[in-house]
């Protein structure tokens, strides 16, 4: 199978509201709801993935002819790429009904721990979605993350019970799902969270608890202070918020403000090998890529999410080679064409 097939199949599979393009950059969905459009104007998707092409990076060939180690270590799980793939829920209702939840993270998760990289998985209303995420981490040796939303504390403990069982290295939680509309008015309460009842969440979860949805200093320091292991810098693909700055606009600050202290992750928008150089030049340990995992695993199943791995995973390892980087920590600032405040302007 090639990309263009998968791409193919995944036109004639998926439903009304996402048309699996070249590349997924929100322009085609705008603002469209169910479907992976963004919130409000429909901009800040768009934004997410423009800012990454705005920036640009030096190639410099004069260097050690060494083949690129795209390995990463993250919580003890040694990886292949600096890549996860990000957590989606409701994907019948926003891509298709050849999947639901269920059948789709039993297909990605394991498809993701073959290719040598972990995914995240998604939480929704129905308790069957964590239950059967959960079990497929368990049957991939705990290779996945768990994702819970900011749901009351005893719903959470219950979702923690799962996660335990599980057997995975790693916990998440998208704080930023309090904008999701259908957690508005819930019984008991769902939302955002203080510092204390986070660190209350973080302390009940029983593993590196990575919190997802940063988009400010504060909000770095604020789950560091909370007890957090990880950070993810995102605006949830821009569907939770309007008129937010995209992740490469304050990845650079945050990165900074936290270094050292807690692992960095970045998404929206990033949809190339280079464009994980870029991140990881900014800052960031690692990316999450979401939307194009979902048309993998709807245009090819578990050979789908292989193939797109590869393909990003090839990209990186050339953008390294042609940048004179042999290893991830060896990229830096220095890659970059300029500083990033001079160039990401809109």
């Amino acid at each position: 199978m090639t990309y263009r097939e998968l791409l193919d199949n995944a036109r004639s599979s998926m439903g009304p509201h996402c048309r699996a393009c070249p590349v997924c950059n929100g322009k085609a969905c705008g603002n469209q709801v169910p479907g992976p459009g963004a919130k409000g104007a429909g901009d800040v998707a768009i934004r997410n993935y423009d800012a990454w092409q705005k920036l640009r990076i030096n190639m410099n060939t004069i260097a050690e002819n060494r083949t690129p180690d795209t390995g990463f270590e993250f919580f003890g799980l040694k990886m292949k790429y600096p890549i996860f793939a990000g957590p989606v829920g409701a994907v019948n209702l926003h891509y298709g009904d050849k999947l639901d939840d269920i059948a789709y993270n039993d297909i990605l998760v394991s498809a993701a721990a073959e290719a040598g990289i972990a995914a995240f998985t998604g939480d929704g209303t129905n308790p069957e979605v964590m239950k059967a995420a959960t079990k497929a981490i368990q049957n991939a040796s705990g290779v996945g993350i768990p994702t819970v939303k900011p749901w009351d504390i005893n719903t959470m403990e219950e979702k923690f019970a799962l996660t335990k069982a599980s057997g995975s290295f790693a916990v998440a939680m998208d704080v930023d799902a309090a904008g999701l509309p259908f957690l508005q008015g819930l019984t008991p309460p769902a939302g955002s969270k203080s510092v204390l009842e986070l660190k209350d969440v973080i302390s009940k979860a029983g593993k590196p608890f990575i919190v997802k949805g940063i988009m400010t200093v504060k909000g770095a320091l604020d789950a560091k202070n909370a007890g957090a292991s990880a950070i993810v810098v995102s605006n949830h693909g821009g569907r939770v918020l309007d008129q937010t700055p995209s992740t490469a606009e304050v990845l650079e600050e945050i990165s900074d403000a936290v270094r050292g202290e807690m692992m960095v992750l970045v998404d929206g928008g990033i949809r190339s090998g280079v464009d994980v150089f870029k991140a990881l030049a900014l800052g960031a340990d690692a990316v999450l890529i979401a939307r194009p995992y979902v048309t993998a695993v709807y245009g090819g199943g578990r050979e789908g999410v292989k193939l797109y791995t590869e393909k990003i995973g090839r990209e990186l390892a050339d953008t390294m080679k042609m940048c004179g980087v042999s290893s991830l920590d060896e990229i830096s600032r220095a890659n970059l064409f300029k500083p990033v405040s001079k160039y990401i302007r809109f």
